[in-house]
């Protein structure tokens, strides 16, 4: 009998699709992994952006958590949009409670459009609650502002951001560089406490963006449920998500910022001109 690797997400719901357990689900489908999920909020949203989010009750996350772990299980968590601090503590409760070794933390707060996706309170939570239990915290530069209050214009601002972090008790630190000003590439800083490991990608202009922070997370966690090491699972994950972008370019899914196309591998057989 072939024993397939499971992941579980613990985020938000995206009625458009191109983002939260919605993405969640399709990057573990596209890289090999048996997806399941539990919900924390619902958002009524599109490409344009979020119209209205209902809170999921923290019990019932807790429910959703405790079905999954009790018949399938998870060989890692993902975690995006938490919401408040009740559902922060539920997380890391039930991680506690199931053994649960490695949680890549997606610290979800702002979207793509300019909402905030996560109370102002809660920011608290997540710094000194969720951070020291993560195994890999995934922030943009903004998040990374908004957790560090280091200002980041460049990628040495970055890398300090990211030693700082570590020292919150992260066990890894991947800051993104998708928003951080550069000429003409995107690049990642990952600091495991020794080294700093710079990822690069050419930058790719397109409006088909949404979702990228959530898709390169659980890309991030199916890599390392398979197997892979740390820096290898980010690498595989970030040429898969460049690729996700590159060939979303010709999609016109809604009239705003569209989605990634994350099943590039099944639906497109030549690379675009």
């Amino acid at each position: 009998m072939k024993i397939i690797k499971k992941v579980l997400t613990i985020a938000g719901s995206d009625s458009g699709a191109g983002a939260g357990v919605q993405a969640d689900l399709k990057v573990f489908a596209a890289r090999g992994v048996y997806g399941t999920c539990a919900i924390t909020a619902l958002t009524a949203q599109n490409t344009l952006g979020v119209d209205a989010i209902k809170v999921i009750d923290p019990d019932f996350v807790a429910k959703q958590i405790d079905s999954v772990m009790q018949d399938i299980g998870a060989d890692i968590w993902k975690t995006g949009m938490l919401v408040n601090e009740k559902i922060i503590n539920i997380v890391i409760k039930k991680a506690k409670e199931y053994k649960i070794e490695k949680i890549i933390v997606d610290p979800v707060m702002i979207s793509t459009n300019g909402n905030y996706l996560l109370e102002y309170d809660a920011n608290k939570a997540l710094i000194n609650n969720l951070i020291p239990k993560s195994y890999l915290l995934t922030p943009n530069s903004i998040e990374t502002e908004v957790i560090t209050q280091i200002k980041i214009n460049n990628v040495n601002d970055a890398e300090k951001a990211a030693k700082k972090i570590y020292h919150m008790g992260a066990k890894n630190v991947l800051v993104k560089g998708g928003h951080i000003p550069d000429e003409n590439n995107a690049i990642d800083i990952l600091y495991n406490g020794k080294d700093i490991i710079k990822i690069s990608s050419p930058r790719i202009k397109s409006m088909n963006t949404h979702g990228t922070g959530c898709s390169y997370a659980s890309s991030i966690a199916a890599e390392i449920a398979k197997g892979n090491d740390l820096e290898t699972s980010i690498r595989i994950s970030k040429e898969y998500i460049t690729n996700a972008i590159i060939f979303a370019k010709d999609f016109r899914i809604g009239s705003g910022h569209g989605p990634l196309n994350l099943f590039f591998q099944h639906t497109i057989k030549k690379n675009p001109k």
